[in-house]
């Protein structure tokens, strides 16, 4: 059958996250630090809600750009949390923040444009670039830079065919946060060889110390950026699948046109259920949001704390709620320490190389998980280590 496949389908190389997930499944006392899940429930206002709008009869389609409500919500959220400024009808409604990493990509990748991306950063970008025949370059960012783009790398990896850059902050997988000051540093390399940026801020809400800074918010940025975003994970919504999309007025014609001929719209009943999160949010001023950050941050200080400890350089991650320490220290590749430690001791972590080059020698894991399965992971994977000593 291998004729019938499409050649850039063909050559698309499995996640190198899946598989570990596939092990954890037949292992019933397994600990898993890979998914980038909250283990937060939905809050139940947001789940009756979605109740309601299935008790109403409100199955149908929406409009192409979804809920008119909700794209208004979203316009003020973005405009009094990260001072965007996005109009309702300008805002498309995505089946997650992955499938407006799709449609921005889609709508904007040629054969043979290049695409820059930080490396290490989120498993989707270079396989998406790929199916759109573009050429996904990484740019080396380092511990000692706190995993940010620089402008010195960003303008190194620049070429005459160079399109757009992906900016993934808070990233996934090491928790780099770029400050204003560090985005604003950036922007006369963007500037200077007219590029288009695709930042991806689905981790937006969840920062430590500091707030988010959007570089949509930035001098004239707004005009050439594809803002992401969504609910999945500071709402602990990511089953509903719901997240939005902002661009420029052709990006965002060219958008909408591909969602309409493939998604036609989301789901209705998670549009509902994310009416009353930000409706919710307005009104008790994101409480929840707080709350899940400040459990957040004391699982990542703990863990941080434990893993610098056993000797597993950890650098400390500004948003998300991923560690990304080095295992360089124990001879061995992330793919290798992941392997071992998982058949051993049965905790699952992911081999940063699963998010470019430069995460060969570092594992992620994630802390979206309870303080009792932390601390007994923490337990494992020091006897885990003693054992090689």
């Amino acid at each position: 059958m291998r004729d019938f496949l499409n050649e850039r389908a063909r050559q698309l190389q499995p996640s190198g996250i899946r598989k570990y997930f596939d092990i954890v499944e037949r292992l019933p006392d397994a600990i898993s630090l890979g998914v980038g899940e909250p283990d937060f429930v939905t809050p139940w206002d947001v789940r009756s809600a979605g109740i309601r709008s299935l008790q109403k009869g409100y199955t149908q389609y929406t409009g192409n750009r979804g809920l008119v409500e909700l794209r208004d919500l979203i316009s003020r959220y973005l405009a009094e949390r990260f001072f965007v400024d996005y109009p309702a009808d300008r805002i498309i409604i995505t089946v997650g923040a992955s499938e407006g990493i799709d449609l921005a990509l889609r709508a904007t990748c040629e054969t043979g444009d290049e695409i820059l991306i930080p490396d290490p950063a989120y498993v989707s970008y270079a396989p998406i670039i790929g199916l759109c025949g573009g050429k996904p370059v990484s740019v080396r960012c380092t511990a000692e830079n706190g995993f940010i783009l620089t402008p010195e790398e960003l303008e190194r990896a620049i070429t005459p065919k160079t399109k757009a850059v992906v900016l993934a902050y808070p990233n996934n997988p090491t928790g780099g946060v770029m400050t204003r000051e560090q985005l604003e540093a950036i922007i006369p390399v963007i500037e200077k060889y007219d590029l288009l940026v695709i930042s991806d801020e689905i981790y937006g809400e969840l920062t430590y110390g500091m707030r988010h800074c959007s570089i949509a918010s930035l001098g004239g940025l707004r005009k050439r950026t594809v803002l992401l975003g969504g609910f999945s994970k500071a709402f602990a919504m990511t089953g509903w699948r719901v997240g939005f999309a902002c661009a420029p007025a052709e990006i965002d014609k060219a958008m909408l046109k591909i969602h309409q001929y493939t998604m036609l719209c989301a789901p209705r009943v998670s549009q509902h259920a994310a009416v009353r999160a930000l409706a919710g949010g307005f009104e008790s001023g994101f409480s929840s949001v707080e709350e899940m950050r400040s459990e957040y941050d004391r699982r990542r200080r703990y863990f941080v704390d434990a893993l610098n400890a056993m000797g597993l350089t950890c650098f400390e991650p500004r948003g998300a709620f991923y560690v990304f320490p080095s295992v360089k220290s124990t001879g061995m590749t992330g793919e290798e320490f992941a392997g071992a430690l998982l058949e051993e001791q049965h905790v699952a972590v992911v081999p940063g190389s699963a998010f470019g080059g430069c995460g060969e020698y570092h594992v992620r894991c994630s802390y979206a998980t309870g303080m009792r399965e932390l601390k007994e992971a923490v337990k494992r994977i020091e006897a885990f280590l003693s054992s090689r000593t």
